[in-house]
C-alpha cells in the first residue's frame, strides 16, 4: 500500500526527485519535502547535516513534519490552490507558499544544494537576459525552443550558444549525475553545473546511468 506524504500530499512522486518517503509511526514524508520545508529549517541552518537518515526508519525529523503538517493545514499553495503548503518563497516580505511537487508548474526556482532555498515566480533567479537564433531548436529533444532565455527555455552560460528546454536538461541531469553532466554542445562542465544547480535544476550525486 502507498501512503500519501503528510507534506506534498502526494500519493505517488517521483523518487528520483522527491526523494524516498520517510515514516514516523502511522505519518510518512518525502526526503525532499521535508528538506524545503521551510518551518522545519529557519534560514541559516543546515538541513542537510541534521537530518541524516536511513530510509524507512523513524527519526525525529519525521515527527517534526507531523506536527507541522498539522499546523500548515491551512496554508494554501498559491500554484494549486490547496492547502498543506509547506515551502515557502525565501525572498524577504514575501509570502507565497507552494508545494514542492507544485514548484515547477508554478515556476518556482527550488536550489537543490544547501541550504535548499525556495523562490516563487516572482523572485527567483533567473539566467542572463539572451535571444536565441531564429528557429532554434532545443539540442536534446530537437523541438523549438522559445525565442529568449526563460523559465522553460535555458541556454548554455559558457557558449551562449546551447538552447535546450529546461524538462529536458532535468532529464539529463538525472541520467548523467553531478559527475558527468555537461553543455551538450561545448561539453563545459563546471560552469554549466554551477549554473544547472542555481537555476533549481536537481542533479543527483552519482555515476553516469547504464
Amino acid at each position: 500500500m502507498e501512503y500519501e506524504c503528510i507534506l506534498c500530499r502526494r500519493v505517488k512522486a517521483d523518487p528520483d526527485m522527491y526523494g524516498p518517503k520517510l515514516r514516523y509511526q502511522w505519518i510518512y514524508a518525502h526526503h525532499l519535502c521535508l528538506l524545503f520545508a521551510s518551518d522545519l529549517h529557519p534560514r541559516g541552518t543546515d538541513q542537510e547535516e541534521e537530518m541524516e537518515f536511513h530510509p524507512g526508519e523513524v527519526y525525529h525529523t519525521a515527527k517534526l513534519a507531523a506536527q507541522m503538517g498539522l499546523l500548515c493545514s491551512f496554508q494554501v499553495c498559491f500554484v494549486c490552490g490547496k492547502r498543506g503548503a509547506t515551502i515557502t518563497c525565501q525572498e524577504t516580505g514575501c509570502d507565497r507558499r507552494f508545494h514542492l511537487p507544485c514548484a515547477v508548474e508554478g515556476e518556482c526556482v527550488t536550489r537543490y544544494l544547501l541550504p535548499y532555498s525556495s523562490f516563487c515566480w516572482e523572485h527567483r533567479p533567473q539566467q542572463q537576459e539572451l535571444a536565441a537564433p531564429e528557429d532554434a531548436n532545443c539540442l536534446i529533444c530537437m523541438d523549438p525552443v522559445e525565442g529568449r532565455t526563460t523559465y522553460g527555455t535555458m541556454v548554455c552560460p559558457a557558449c551562449k550558444h546551447a538552447w535546450c528546454h529546461r524538462a529536458c536538461i532535468q532529464g539529463q541531469a538525472m541520467n548523467a549525475g553531478a559527475f558527468s553532466l555537461v553543455c551538450p554542445l561545448c561539453q563545459n562542465r563546471r560552469q554549466f553545473l554551477t549554473e544547472m544547480l542555481s537555476m533549481g535544476i536537481r542533479v543527483p550525486v552519482r555515476l553516469v546511468s547504464s
